[in-house]
């Protein structure tokens, strides 16, 4: 059977465009579907905008310690719209840079919503493809409890778009988003609480960094509701709402921000008439090579509920490229190792196992940790201090983990996520000369283990 196109990718956000741009350059006949933005979620309201909101955030920190290296200056103000208005013209401007990489590379870009007819047409705009292959790329969406009142609340998505600076700000979520959001609304002058259902925020990661984060974070002025969960949102007649607790307390705000999870984005999507199968909590199910149970339909990214990062979902979309198009350089995506960062502020980076992993996963455990006021503080008032963590196999000295509390923590985890790919030990580390003065020659100066 002759089809219009070799593949038919749906969604135009990082994983979706780097399939179809390197199937293209491998020969493919690629068409590209896109209802919303190109660039998908990280580009338009997830990574690139909130960390350009993180970087203005800190600024706050910045003009106060300033002071403490001879600088004075009249007293700063911030204004949230002319933000607002800068990103939205990168943002813009990234768009171009997307539209351009798709044209240039020979894909066929589409812009509707696309809707799966079988298992290889697709109907966008009233007009139907056919395609040998068609990948599923739309990512995630921001969800908010069915509570009474989750209408008054906002996401990600409406955040970076507000008017003007909310006053007061409470931040429901525990994730990594959430921690962030807290961060940017308390650096930008508003009151802001973070409440979390659980004991502490960001399940899954090292419990000294999540502990380290939570006593920076309490240092800055965040106000941290741990154990307390939202029951209902109610609106006041001066404007404002009030956020009731489970526990019966009333949280006074003048915005709601929800950060409590995201679903795939499968609406209307048109899966119910193939055979592709959904797992139990609703992500589109997929084999090692990212195949649904329909053999011609396959999934990356967030919609796959695996690991939902940018850079794992663009590794994804050339696996995909590959195996389909260009065979001998195909190679699995390797899901160990890799190395992450959280942006609140401090920033937290991270790459291998947390302590509590090593040790259910049987290893003996050395770790060593440094706790230290960062250099470029020394001069100012501020009290923050930053956390290094070393997780050290006992057997065989081989790093097991790498962790990071502090200033510029994702760029300085990034090399070190190298050396623990290429299997570096304790000694290596140890063996490796420091740059003088920086922060980031302790992770090879720590020569002893912390008693346990």
């Amino acid at each position: 059977m002759a089809f219009d196109f070799d593949l038919f990718v749906i969604g135009a956000g990082s994983g979706g465009v780097r399939a179809a741009r390197f199937s293209a350059s491998f020969g493919a006949r690629v068409a590209v579907a896109e209802s919303r933005y190109l660039g998908g979620t990280c580009v338009n309201v997830g990574c690139v905008p909130k960390k350009l909101l993180v970087y203005g955030a800190h600024y706050s920190e910045d003009f106060e310690q300033a002071h403490g290296f001879g600088w004075s200056a009249g007293a700063p103000k911030f204004d949230w719209p002319t933000l607002i208005a800068n990103k939205n013209r990168e943002i813009e401007r990234l768009n171009g840079i997307y539209r351009n990489l798709l044209v240039n590379s020979g894909v066929t870009l589409l812009e509707g919503h696309a809707r799966i007819v079988d298992p290889h047409t697709v109907d966008i705009n009233g007009k139907t493809y056919s395609a040998e292959h068609i990948l599923v790329a739309t990512g995630g969406w921001p969800q908010v409890p069915d509570i009474p009142g989750k209408e008054l609340a906002i996401t990600s998505n409406e955040a970076f778009f507000l008017k003007d600076l909310p006053r007061r700000v409470l931040v429901v979520g525990g994730g990594y988003i959430a921690v962030e959001f807290a961060s940017i609304f308390n650096g930008m002058g508003a009151q802001t609480i973070q409440s979390y259902r659980g004991p502490l925020f960001l399940r899954g990661f090292d419990l000294g960094v999540r502990e380290h984060l939570r006593d920076e974070l309490v240092k800055k002025g965040i106000d941290l509701r741990m154990n307390t969960e939202v029951a209902r949102i109610d609106k006041r007649a001066d404007g404002s709402l009030a956020a009731t607790c489970k526990d019966g307390s009333v949280i006074e705000t003048d915005c709601v921000f929800y950060a409590t999870g995201r679903r795939p984005m499968l609406d209307n999507l048109g899966l119910e008439n193939t055979g592709v199968k959904l797992r139990e909590d609703g992500f589109i199910e997929v084999d090692d090579e990212y195949r649904s149970a329909e053999p011609s339909i396959l999934a990356i990214g967030d919609v796959i509920g695996r690991v939902p990062l940018t850079p794992v979902a663009l590794a994804e979309g050339m696996a995909v490229a590959r195996r389909l198009f260009r065979p001998h350089e195909y190679r699995k995506v390797d899901y160990k190792l890799i190395p992450t960062a959280v942006f609140s502020l401090p920033n937290i980076g991270t790459v291998g196992l947390t302590t509590e992993e090593a040790r259910e996963a049987g290893y003996e455990v050395r770790l060593f940790e440094s706790r230290f006021r960062p250099m470029k503080l020394t001069l100012t008032e501020s009290q923050e201090r930053t956390l290094m963590k070393v997780i050290v196999d006992a057997q065989t000295d081989r790093v097991l983990g790498v962790h990071m509390v502090g200033p510029e923590a994702g760029e300085i985890v990034q090399g070190l996520a190298v050396a623990l790919k290429a299997g570096a030990t304790k000694a290596v580390f140890d063996d490796t000369i420091g740059i003088h003065p920086t922060a980031a020659e302790e992770f090879v100066t720590m020569r002893t283990p912390v008693a346990e």
